[in-house]
């Protein structure tokens, strides 16, 4: 009995028997929650899925992470992160396995998810995005400050607050959420978001960034200990304050910003300086300025007091310019007498050699210089308008030579291309002609195909065509009726026939009476006359 085939078992295709498996499976299990260390985990594929393993000491299962899932997760697969995925149970009918599609992942334990955290701290500290040489000042009075936070917790009410008290500010607040999916993207565009406003655009670019939330659990913190937060920290251009959770909480942010408040009410009093205070500070060093000022001027004063009894009266300093003066006016009538007296024999001297001999003396000496000037220059005129002839006279010879070597060179050139276009002009005969061979031969293979396959061959084979009155091919006994008229083809001619039978007899063609060809020719006579 045991080895009688089983006849009556149904028979499932390999897709069916798959298709029932995958439904057996996900109808059976549905949602759940597993717990394993993550394993074969490279980074999400090119498609934006993310494919990875789960397993314990004894066992492994295949996961998948859809794109779609993936991007919205808050804790990202990390190769040997143990976890506690929550997702359906299915099958792969492509390789016979069953696998678990994740939708969301959550550390197994805290123990898990600090070590995560200081993996991720000794990477990003390795990177430079924790030194203190990146760190800037913040600015002592900013005009503005951004506030990177919920809007509708208790935290940006105690930071406007206490700006209020301490200095009052103009407030820029960039509404986010601080915990849950997608929060971590939504701070880092908040202070990326910041740093993109124009210096002067219709909404003020902040001095100084605060980003604040509440404090909670390493849970409810960790969208600040994601690298995109922590990233988008180190690359602000505005000087910004993290006010992350209370004096306990530690997150990377941190570490990658230019100053941490232990609280948000204690990053506001980072920001700004006590108006009062500020107030009072500067009263007081308005009063000290104004007493050094009273305090130097009256040691001014009293030093020019001392260098007026030093100086002399006014009759002691202009006594000695004023006889300088004196003698100086007793002596200038004289020096003016014996300046004129000398001016005048000069004058006489030089009266005295321009007479008119004289300069008809010079014109005739500036004449003959004029004479001698346009000798020399009709001598360089001849002189230059004969090198130029020469000059041309070369050029012209050296324009024939070049003409005529010109004139050598083109009918060397047009003999060449002659000879060139006769070269080609016989390959292209060749050519032509082979082409021509070439077709002559394809249209003979044409004819031999066309002949091979023309019901000509059949007939010479020993078969015939069969046609009935109307020139049409008969195909089959069926179509031909007693009393038909046949015209059957053969090789070698036709022969013309009636068919006979009836009853449901197949039909049996009788030949007609023979063709009688007609005296003294080759012609085919009537098929039905005698």
């Amino acid at each position: 009995m045991g080895g009688e085939p089983r006849v009556n078992v149904p028979e499932w295709t390999v897709t069916e028997l798959s298709a029932a498996l995958k439904k057996t499976v996900e109808d059976n299990f549905g949602y759940v929650r597993v717990r394993g260390e993550i394993s074969g985990f490279r980074g999400p594929h090119s498609s934006g899925h993310a494919y990875f393993a789960l397993k314990d000491e004894s066992a492994r299962i295949d996961a998948v992470v859809w794109k779609g899932n993936y991007g919205r997760m808050r804790i990202k697969p990390e190769d040997g992160l143990e976890v506690v995925a929550t997702g359906r149970l299915t099958t792969y009918p492509g390789r016979s396995t069953y696998q678990i599609v994740i939708e969301s992942l959550e550390p197994a334990g805290l123990g898990a998810l600090m070590a995560l955290l200081e993996e991720r701290k000794k990477k990003l500290a390795a990177e430079g995005l924790f030194d203190e040489a990146r760190k800037q000042l913040l600015p002592y009075l900013p005009d503005v400050i951004g506030v990177v936070t919920s809007p509708t917790g208790a935290v940006i009410r105690d930071v406007l607050h206490r700006l209020a008290d301490r200095f009052p500010r103009h407030v820029l607040v960039w509404p986010v959420r601080v915990q849950g999916d997608g929060s971590a993207d939504e701070v880092a565009a908040a202070i990326r978001g910041f740093n993109a406003l124009p210096e002067s655009g219709s909404i003020p670019r902040p001095d100084l960034l605060i980003v604040a939330r509440g404090g909670g659990s390493i849970e409810d913190l960790w969208s600040f200990n994601e690298e995109i937060v922590v990233r988008a920290a180190a690359e602000s251009m505005i000087p910004l304050i993290s006010a992350v959770g209370h004096e306990t909480d530690v997150t990377l942010i941190d570490f990658a910003s230019d100053k941490r408040a232990p609280t948000p009410t204690a990053a506001a009093e980072m920001a700004v300086p006590v108006k009062s205070e500020l107030i009072a500070r500067l009263d007081g060093l308005a009063r000290r300025s104004h007493g050094s000022w009273q305090r130097a001027q009256e040691a001014r004063r009293s030093e020019l007091r001392a260098a007026m009894r030093a100086i002399p009266g006014a009759d002691e300093l202009l006594a000695l310019p004023r006889q300088r003066v004196d003698s100086a006016a007793d002596r200038l009538p004289r020096a003016l007498r014996a300046n004129a007296q000398l001016h005048h024999t000069a004058l006489s001297r030089i009266a005295s050699r321009l007479t008119p001999q004289t300069l008809r003396t010079r014109i005739v000496q500036e004449r003959d210089r004029v004479n001698r000037a346009g000798r020399t220059a009709g001598q360089c005129l001849r002189v230059h308008v004969e090198r130029r002839r020469d000059r041309f006279t070369g050029l012209a010879a050296r324009l024939a030579s070049a003409l005529r070597a010109n004139t050598e060179a083109r009918r060397i050139l047009i003999g060449q291309s002659r000879e060139r276009v006769t070269a080609l002009f016989a390959r292209s005969e060749r050519a032509s002609r082979s082409l021509m061979h070439l077709r002559r031969v394809r249209v003979e293979r044409a004819g031999q195909l066309l002949g091979a396959l023309s019901y000509h061959g059949v007939l010479a084979r020993g078969f015939a065509l069969v046609r009935d009155g109307d020139g049409k091919t008969v195909r089959s006994a069926v179509a031909v009726a007693p009393g038909m008229r046949l015209d059957i083809e053969f090789s070698d001619g036709r022969v013309a026939a009636i068919a006979e039978g009836g009853g449901g007899e197949t039909p049996i063609a009788t030949p007609a009476k023979p063709k009688v060809p007609r005296a003294g020719g080759g012609g085919q006579g009537s098929l039905f006359g005698a």
